[in-house]
């Protein structure tokens, strides 16, 4: 493996998933975390990612004139609870979509473990949370107003976490820094309902939905 182009090969993928390519995000996740010691098999899933890109070359993102009515910014988080098989840590991943076409993506392990699909989920919440601001203040800077911007999440527990002030025996392990989504919440709450996650009211902030 010492005259194999792993590293170059891995360089050049992971250049084209971040500018073009959402697609290859979590391949490019797995291929990357042996960079030091690649083997044989993991040359050749290096190759299948080339061969799928041969394959796709006509594929492309495309962007058109904004639907009137339509969310400019939209998110969707999910996870892989306990996906790698070493450490058991989870993998994270969220979408953003400006009017319909994805602008931003990302896939990467969790720094902790995960001890239940709940957690697994909310810590991907929270870093599409935090995303959604970055982006929020972006299109801001571009003359693009949106009061609220829906967060997408496919776990209703997650969801029911979110937006309601509940603790029981299968969320007490949940670390307390995850839980600034709620401090959000609840700081909005002293100007009248004008501003606050998942208000279904206009106004709102941040609204975690299915």
């Amino acid at each position: 493996m010492v005259s194999t182009p792993y590293a170059s090969g891995v360089g050049s993928i992971m250049y084209g998933m971040v500018c073009s390519r959402p697609s290859l995000a979590y391949a490019v996740s797995i291929v990357s975390r042996f960079m030091a010691n690649p083997g044989i098999v993991h040359w050749q899933a290096l190759k299948w990612v080339l061969r799928y890109l041969n394959e796709s070359l006509k594929g492309g993102l495309k962007y058109t004139r904004a639907a009137q009515g339509k969310d400019a910014l939209e998110g969707y988080v999910d996870s892989d609870y306990a996906g790698n098989v070493d450490t058991r840590k989870s993998l994270s991943g969220f979408v953003f979509t400006l009017f319909g076409t994805t602008i931003r993506w990302k896939s990467n392990p969790q720094s902790v473990v995960a001890l239940s699909t709940t957690q697994a989920e909310y810590i991907a919440l929270v870093e599409g949370v935090k995303e959604a601001m970055w982006l929020k203040g972006m299109i801001g800077e571009l003359g693009i107003t949106q009061e609220c911007v829906k967060i997408h999440c496919d776990n209703q527990s997650v969801i029911h976490l979110a937006n309601h002030q509940v603790y029981h025996e299968r969320t007490k392990h949940i670390d307390i820094r995850l839980h600034f989504v709620r401090d959000m919440i609840e700081s909005k709450r002293d100007d009248g309902g004008k501003s606050g996650i998942g208000r279904e009211s206009g106004g709102c902030v941040y609204q975690v939905i299915a």
